[in-house]
């Protein structure tokens, strides 16, 4: 159960806080600045002009899936170049192929073998992974190294895998992405977002209140939106032990059983449970659902709701940040998706700690420090 009095007391956030995890959720510009000296440094602008046969994102476990399925989606069908997003490098990689990939886990051999392998076949590998291991040691000397400089906890590196992705399109001239503006628009959101502002002004604990003792639906209304409701699913369920559904509009409409359970028996507000003959543990009820609509786009997600499922949901929440990122916006859509990913990982945090989830981070026993992100699947 959520003590919502806890997320309006910065002191109290903070001692529960023993892992420090809402420090490293503030570094989120910091990651991306880093990232883009990083990328500097590796003069990827050399890649300009280069046109690749594919682009290869290499998934791994953690938040390399999710920034990579919100690229693809970003990129969209008329990208002119293939983009394969897979688990390990395909046997067909070679010189005229580009791929890229991140991690933070530095023992993750299965991805050095596949960065051998790539290299061994001549391809441009652009690589963001620990300094020390066998990961980097199989790209040296040949890969683009981009080595993580802001330090987080596992699961919060989303910004960087975002970035990895981002600085490498961009020098590839597939999408143009300002990564010191998406950083300008994290600090801003974060500023929002400081555990010193009461839920009322705070939109990420705002969202916290409105997920608390509910089962997020989160549906996406547009393809980057969709790739990012994964994400923040995984982030709630990481930082906060919350089980979320995280599909698009139209696939949710279709989930008949769903459906049903959302226009279910409600609750009456007067029932005691203590009326019950055996007590209230014989009246509990299951969480009920809370229907979250995503969008990323400059159109008026209730038009696409209405288009991709035939129907809407009246009483559902919207988050589509348009105050924060205007209609027009270059870019827009990245920028919404970022900062929407921020704000779920620090919904998920406020959660996990005024929730009692997180007491035990210190020791390492947070969901989110046992294991990390999976990703899409």
């Amino acid at each position: 159960m959520l003590d919502d009095s806890l997320l309006e007391n910065p002191s109290a956030l903070v001692e529960a806080d023993t892992g420090g995890l809402l420090r490293s959720a503030a570094t989120a510009g910091a990651q991306l600045r880093a990232a883009a000296q990083a990328a500097n440094e590796a003069r990827l602008d050399t890649l300009s002009g280069h046109r690749p046969r594919a682009l290869v994102l290499l998934r791994r476990p953690g938040s390399s899936g999710f920034a990579m399925e919100l690229v693809a989606a970003l990129l969209g069908p008329d990208c002119p170049v293939p983009v394969v997003i897979t688990d390990g490098t395909p046997s067909w990689i070679g010189p005229l192929d580009v791929l890229v990939a991140h991690t933070a886990d530095s023992g993750d051999r299965a991805l050095a073998e596949s960065v051998g392998r790539a290299v061994r076949r001549g391809c441009e590998v652009v690589l963001s992974a620990p300094a020390e291991g066998p990961i980097m040691a199989a790209g040296a000397g040949a890969a683009r190294l981009l080595e993580p400089r802001v330090p987080v906890p596992p699961g919060l590196d989303f910004p960087r895998a975002l970035a990895t992705v981002l600085v490498t399109v961009s020098a590839l001239g597939l999408l143009r992405a300002d990564l010191d503006l998406l950083a300008t628009d994290l600090d801003r959101e974060l500023e929002r977002d400081h555990l010193s502002h009461d839920s009322f002004v705070n939109p990420a604990k705002s969202l916290a209140l409105r997920l608390a003792d509910h089962i997020p639906l989160l549906w996406g209304t547009d393809p980057p939106a969709t790739a990012l409701a994964g994400y923040a699913a995984a982030t709630l369920a990481a930082h906060a032990a919350v089980v979320a559904h995280a599909a698009d509009v139209g696939a949710a409409a279709r989930a008949t059983a769903l459906q049903r359970a959302l226009v279910g028996p409600s609750r009456d507000i007067f029932h005691d449970p203590f009326d019950e003959p055996d007590g209230p543990a014989s009246s509990v009820l299951p969480a009920p659902p809370r229907v979250v609509l995503l969008a990323t786009g400059d159109e008026d997600p209730r038009t696409a709701v209405a288009r991709q499922a035939g129907r809407d949901w009246p009483e559902a929440d919207l988050l589509h940040p348009l105050e924060e990122v205007p209609p027009g916006t270059p870019v827009a859509a990245l920028r919404r998706a970022a900062l929407l990913a921020t704000r779920f990982d620090l919904a998920a945090l406020y959660l996990g700690l005024a929730g009692a989830v997180l007491g035990s981070s210190a020791r390492g026993e947070y969901p989110g420090a046992a294991t990390q992100l999976s990703g899409p699947a």
